[in-house]
């Protein structure tokens, strides 16, 4: 039976044991609900979702199989996050999570990275995320539009951009 609603320190447990495992350094970025719990946005996540650069992906694997944990956890890889493709400079815009982490240099994708990963599936939690990132973030309409217009989104394009408008249209 898989885990649910992971609060931020048996998230940062798990990463630990997973940090312990690993065989050389990498940077983890954490995505979604995950990136929004380490960053105190939102008291738990469902799942767990990192990204990792290529050259991270097969290290953190043959660790993550070495980790005993039961959670749910959805590894992308090279900004390819849910359906959507982040332009590269999401890795200069995440924020840094302060860890002692001997081979882990861990990461959030920025509030404005999740939010526009969140657009294109849009759920009624989507929503409330959004929400907080904007509020707490203080982004701004012109900014997620800008954000918004970067990614390249798998799947229909179209409802991607309808979805985009339609948050800019309720948020502000």
């Amino acid at each position: 039976m898989l885990k649910e609603n992971i609060p931020k320190e048996p998230l940062l447990e798990l990463i630990k044991e997973i940090d312990f495992n690993l065989n050389k350094k990498i940077e983890l970025f954490a995505v979604g609900g995950t990136g929004m719990t380490l960053l105190d946005l939102k008291a738990s996540t469902k799942d767990i979702d990192f990204n990792l650069k290529p050259n991270d992906f097969e290290e953190f694997n043959k660790a993550l199989k070495k980790t005993i944990h039961g959670y749910k956890i959805d590894i992308y890889c090279n900004g390819e996050i849910f359906s959507q493709h982040l332009p590269l400079d999401y890795i200069k815009k995440a924020i840094k999570i302060k860890t002692s982490f001997k081979n882990i240099i861990l990461y959030s994708i920025h509030p404005i990275d999740i939010i526009v990963t969140k657009i294109g599936r849009l759920n009624d939690r989507d929503w409330e995320d959004i929400k907080d990132c904007i509020k707490k973030y203080n982004l701004t309409k012109q900014q997620i539009l800008e954000r918004g217009k970067k990614i390249i989104y798998i799947g229909n394009q179209e409802l991607y951009e309808y979805n985009l408008k339609d948050v800019i249209k309720k948020m502000f």
